[in-house]
């Protein structure tokens, strides 16, 4: 009998090929994204908000969070998760959606934006837009260089259409044009993103203002890359529980979320198998 030596080359090839090397990771292989929430503050009903949100977003996608959540309801108050040291530690992403306005304090934002900074992913929500109105505001603030967009207010509720016009992006792969109940579309300083930050929808609004009709129209969606490496996804809509808890709003977030991790593949399109971090 004669025996053929295998070459260890193709011995290699044959375990790749059965393992499935190179491919997108398994199912049972893929680590849920550790996502914080900090929401809190004026104007929004921010205790039903955070379990529409991190509930919507782990049924699309494998995110599991921890909630920075600040029953106070001014503008003044700084979330009292940014008062440790190593405040995002941990995370792989943090979903900022505080109304805090009036958080001024150079060092203070400074704190905040550090881990951002450094390379941390971001996803910007609503009010979390036009937070933190430090020196330069309404034009230019260390905020709104994360942002992308200096947003400084919004006009009366009432349906938005929203309209995606970059087809092309990842994000938008699959999403549908739409149209919002009553909801608040922010009027941005001078209508223009940054030039680090890319538009994905806009959002058009009709209403009766003095007796006359008038048509807002303005970006409501959009990436921006800040301090030139960091993945940030934004978006201005979330006024309402309607909108928050609304599927084609939690499809877009959860798209935008798994982006900006660079995690925007099949293996992380799935239901976490759980919500909360520490939940057993």
């Amino acid at each position: 009998m004669i025996h053929h030596l295998i070459p260890a080359a193709a011995i290699l090839a044959a375990v790749i090929g059965l393992t499935g090397a190179g491919a997108a990771p398994a199912e049972e292989d893929t680590k849920p994204i550790r996502a914080l929430l900090v929401l809190g503050g004026c104007c929004h009903d921010y205790k039903r908000q955070q379990d529409l949100m991190t509930k919507g977003i782990s049924a699309r996608a494998n995110v599991q969070w921890a909630i920075a959540y600040d029953p106070d309801t001014g503008t003044k108050h700084l979330n009292p998760w940014y008062e440790k040291e190593d405040w995002a530690k941990g995370f792989d992403v943090v979903v900022h959606d505080e109304c805090c306005s009036d958080v001024k304090d150079i060092k203070t934002v400074e704190k905040i934006l550090k881990p951002h900074k450094d390379g941390l992913p971001a996803v910007i929500t609503h009010c979390g837009i036009h937070s933190y109105r430090t020196e330069g505001y309404p034009k230019a603030t260390m905020w709104f260089e994360f942002t992308g967009l200096a947003s400084t207010g919004h006009g009366p509720q009432a349906p938005i259409e929203i309209s995606f016009v970059d087809k092309e992006s990842p994000i938008t792969k699959g999403l549908k044009d739409w149209k919002t109940g009553n909801e608040e579309l922010y009027n941005n300083y001078a209508g223009k993103l940054h030039e680090t930050a890319q538009p994905l929808a806009r959002g058009k609004q009709t209403f009766n203002m003095g007796g006359k009709e008038v048509i807002a129209d303005a970006v409501c969606v959009w990436t921006n890359t800040y301090n030139g490496k960091t993945k940030v996804f934004a978006t201005t809509l979330g006024h309402n529980n309607d909108t928050v808890g609304d599927p084609r709003y939690l499809d877009t977030l959860a798209r935008g979320l798994l982006w900006s991790v660079g995690k925007l593949e099949e293996g992380y399109l799935k239901p976490a198998k759980k919500v909360m971090i520490d939940e057993k």
